[in-house]
């Protein structure tokens, strides 16, 4: 079922940059919402209590400024996200109905810097790839596929998404965007409908569930013809399912498109359990698809997105973050802030459930077959004109001094200094090192045999 040998090992270790604000965890959309960022930090704290903090560079984005938001979103609507709270609702009466904001899109209180640190996290992650100082990006934060231009959807209010695919636009030629959330990816598809140079390609549940699109003869437009594709799937479907289906299209799309880089939107809600998701994958099936394209070694921004069982999304990325770092971690969860959430079994894997399977492989047949005769039609991967590379979106990122000057020296140097100063892991090194909480006991202990032998030897000098 594996996309990759996991016997071979990596020939050089892959960078992979991981996103995160502390502060992401804190916002609430309200009593009763599915919708709970509090699982990113859930999400956070196993990571740190695993160890993949270790083979992780860890920074905390920038928020993404007015000025780059409405690179893909309009005045009027940011505005309007800019301005309105919960205090001052009456005032935004007409708008909230305008821009789809109420009972889904509740206006909670710092919706605005909600959205701003999870489109700095994609922006950041797109400019690290793009400066070609990350294999891989992971931004939890993000993956809100629905947010339209002028218009709030599905919990979504920016799409983060788009922002970072049109960051990675200024330096690759084709973006693939890959979406394995329950739900249809319908803001970036709508995006880039009418563009070759994004092929969006969607797994998800189709046939009275929201948001009502992605069907198989949803294609794409214009110049964008046969650069949407839609893998429309029924309740209860497995890991063995939806690898049969997925990993032969998506073999297809890479021959074809022949992408430069790749962002896959992680969303947890197809998994089994989900509050709102009727399918039956497990983190194994799930994490499948990131091992798939880990494997074709080019550029890769692993996004969040839909999840709506808290414990098993945090399971669920974690999984994934230990995949993208190529590690293994042990099925009993370590002990963490949240370990009470984990019950009864406190154990990282999920079994699936009983659910009945309602794809059957003659369904899945004919959407492979469907899905794959409109690849055949693209004759080429399309090519771009040159053109000059237009600014970064966090400009700041180009000035090391500028960051340097911005950092807080009380808590950490800033890493344009450390990087200086750091050491590769494929050195030896016979004692501690610093920073390191590892203990080597046999090692301090031979250190201090020496110092004893050391210092009897200049006792038996001197008496002498």
């Amino acid at each position: 079922m594996s996309a990759v040998d996991t016997s071979v090992q990596d020939h050089s270790k892959r960078r992979v940059a991981y996103y995160y604000d502390s502060n992401i965890g804190n916002y609430y959309y309200g009593q009763g919402h599915v919708m709970k960022p509090h699982r990113i930090r859930m999400t956070h704290h196993l990571l740190l209590n695993y160890g993949i903090y270790r083979d992780l560079e860890v920074y905390r984005p920038f928020p993404a400024m007015y000025d780059e938001m409405i690179r893909f979103h309009s005045d009027e609507y940011m505005t309007f996200l800019k301005t309105a709270t919960p205090d001052n609702l009456k005032v935004y009466n007409k708008q909230m109905l305008k821009f789809n904001v109420g009972e889904d899109c509740p206006l909670f209180d710092g919706l605005y810097e909600f959205c701003q640190l999870s489109s700095g996290g994609s922006l950041a992650a797109a400019v690290k790839m793009n400066k070609q100082k990350a294999d891989i990006a992971i931004n939890w934060m993000g993956g809100l596929h629905h947010a339209k231009k002028s218009e709030a959807s599905g919990f979504c209010y920016t799409n983060d998404i788009v922002l970072g695919i049109l960051e990675l636009l200024k330096y690759h030629k084709r973006i693939l965007y890959v979406d394995i959330d329950v739900h249809h990816g319908d803001g970036v598809e709508e995006a880039f409908y009418t563009t070759d140079r994004v092929m969006c390609v969607s797994f998800h549940k189709y046939g009275e569930f929201f948001p009502g699109t992605g069907d198989l003869k949803d294609i794409g437009a214009g110049k964008g013809r046969y650069y949407s594709l839609n893998v429309p799937l029924r309740d209860g479907i497995t890991d063995d399912s939806y690898q049969s289906i997925f990993q032969p299209v998506m073999r297809r799309v890479m021959e074809r498109f022949q992408p430069s880089a790749v962002v896959l939107q992680c969303g947890a809600d197809s998994l089994n359990g989900d509050r709102l998701g009727p399918f039956n994958l497990t983190l194994r099936g799930h994490g499948e698809c990131v091992k798939f394209f880990r494997s074709y070694n080019i550029p890769l921004m692993l996004l969040g997105g839909g999840g709506y069982t808290p414990r098993n999304v945090a399971r669920c990325w974690t999984y994934e973050t230990s995949i993208a770092v190529n590690k293994d971690i042990p099925d009993e969860l370590p002990y963490n802030d949240y370990f009470e959430y984990f019950g009864p079994n406190y154990r990282l894997h999920i079994d699936p459930s009983q659910a009945n399977n309602d794809n059957t492989a003659d369904y899945l047949k004919r959407v492979q077959e469907a899905v794959i005769a409109n690849l055949d039609k693209l004759t080429f991967a399309p090519s771009v004109q040159m053109q000059p590379i237009p600014d970064d979106a966090i400009k700041c990122l180009n000035d090391t001094t500028l960051l340097q000057d911005m950092s807080n020296p009380d808590t950490r140097l800033h890493p344009s200094i450390m990087d200086g100063v750091t050491q590769d892991q494929g050195e030896y090194y016979d004692g501690e090192t610093e920073g390191d909480d590892r203990r080597n006991e046999f090692n301090a202990k031979r250190a201090a045999d020496a110092a004893a032998e050391a210092e009897a030897s200049k006792r038996a000098r001197n008496e002498q």
